[in-house]
């Protein structure tokens, strides 16, 4: 991916805050001034909180684990599902089921009712061996369910880190992560409260342009982190294979002692240019 630069920042309106009337204090210390009646966020800040973002993500996904990527709100929807899918993360794009990390067990019961629709529908997506009718009806529902929890289908244990555009919209998801202990890493606007958030990244939310420079460093991290850790698994395979091989050698050889006669037989960098 491109670099991420104060210059590509400043080009993606990373900056731009919201109306001063509307600001919350606890974000004064991430704002540079106002222009125009909008507050303006310090890109310094931003730019060194995105470095810290990649180094975390990148380590947090280096044991193995993935990211949930969050953001309902319009701009962000494709954006969120691009880049959870190219960095192998999983994504909540569309709306957030109360419960969805909290409850997860009961919304289990749902994705399964999504994989057996899967099945049903079969690879010509025709629902063979189904009255059109009842084929009709299926999909109907198949579409509901795929559009709210597709993009957690494959999700079998709790992320190690919750990424999340528009703090205000996704209040329920910040509220689930912290339940339960899981990082939280969000893009706070100036109208939004940080605190809860692990890893603040200061800046416009509501940009798609911005939202898109966040999310390609998340997955960018990600990949890197997973690179290491496939890395990692493979020397341990290939350790594993060798001390099996010459435990199998330490057999042969206590067996030949003890008889007479053998037997047969690798997106981002983060700079501040």
């Amino acid at each position: 991916m491109a670099v991420i630069s104060m210059k590509s920042l400043f080009e993606a309106g990373v900056h731009y805050g919201h109306k001063t009337e509307r600001w919350h204090p606890k974000m004064k210390e991430y704002i540079y001034g106002s222009k125009g009646g909008i507050y303006i966020l310090d890109l310094r800040k931003s730019l060194a909180s995105l470095k810290e973002v990649y180094n975390q993500v990148s380590s947090l996904t280096a044991n193995g684990g993935r990211i949930l990527f969050v953001g309902t709100k319009f701009q962000a929807r494709d954006i969120m599902a691009e880049y959870a899918l190219a960095s192998g993360n999983h994504y909540v794009n569309l709306r957030w089921l109360g419960g969805m990390l909290t409850n997860f067990q009961t919304v289990k019961a749902s994705i399964a009712k999504l994989k057996k629709y899967d099945e049903l529908r079969g690879p010509e997506g025709n629902y063979p061996g189904v009255l059109k009718k009842e084929a009709s009806r299926f999909e109907k529902e198949r579409k509901k369910l795929e559009a709210v929890l597709g993009g957690i289908a494959d999700m079998r244990k709790n992320p190690v880190a919750v990424f999340i555009v528009d703090l205000r919209r996704e209040s329920i998801a910040l509220n689930e992560a912290k339940k339960l202990g899981i990082p939280v890493i969000a893009v706070v606007d100036s109208n939004c409260d940080p605190r809860g958030v692990d890893f603040v990244i200061p800046g416009n939310d509501d940009s798609a342009h911005a939202i898109e420079l966040y999310a390609q460093v998340v997955a960018a991290a990600s990949i890197e982190g997973r690179k290491t850790y496939e890395a990692t698994a493979g020397k341990v395979e290939q350790s594993e294979g060798r001390g099996s091989k010459a435990a199998h050698a330490d057999e042969a050889e206590e067996v030949d002692e003890d008889t007479d006669e053998p037997e047969e037989g690798e997106i981002a960098e983060v700079t501040e240019e």
